[in-house]
């Protein structure tokens, strides 16, 4: 068909910036817990490797990981400053990023054993609740 017309050539493909553009608007039909992983918590952990990388090669990989972990101080190490921001980091935001992780992922497993929506369940206690309340008894 489009081989007996001369001069018709396909669409060219999509350019990086259409290619981002689709897969920006398809992160809607990701679950909530994949959607958070990709948006939240990936930035996070990736900011969260440099600083563990930063502080490896600064203070040494042991050293990164006792500040990392709690064990030694980042005020006893030298710079400082990177050793704060990753005891801050292994302090607060791992324990957060695991909590965030396995609230969604337990959300999701008491979603999918729901057989039926809270306000199913309430319209059938209001209609029993009414019908047993009627004239003839109650």
């Amino acid at each position: 068909m489009t081989s007996g017309t001369p001069g018709i050539q396909p669409p060219p493909p999509p350019g990086l910036r259409r290619r981002v553009s689709r897969w920006w608007r398809s992160r809607d039909a990701l679950s909530r817990l994949h959607r958070w992983l990709l948006l939240r918590a990936l930035p996070l952990l990736v900011v969260f490797l440099g600083l563990y990388v930063l502080n490896g090669a600064l203070i040494g990989w042991t050293g990164a990981y006792n500040v990392l972990v709690g064990i030694d101080s980042p005020g006893d190490v030298s710079p400082r400053l990177p050793a704060w921001l990753l005891s801050i980091a292994g302090w607060a935001a791992i324990p957060a990023l695991v909590g965030g992780a396995v609230g969604y992922g337990v959300t999701a497993q008491i979603q999918a054993h729901r057989t039926r929506e809270l306000t199913e369940i309430l319209e059938e206690l209001r209609r029993r609740s009414t019908a047993s309340a009627g004239p003839d008894g109650g």
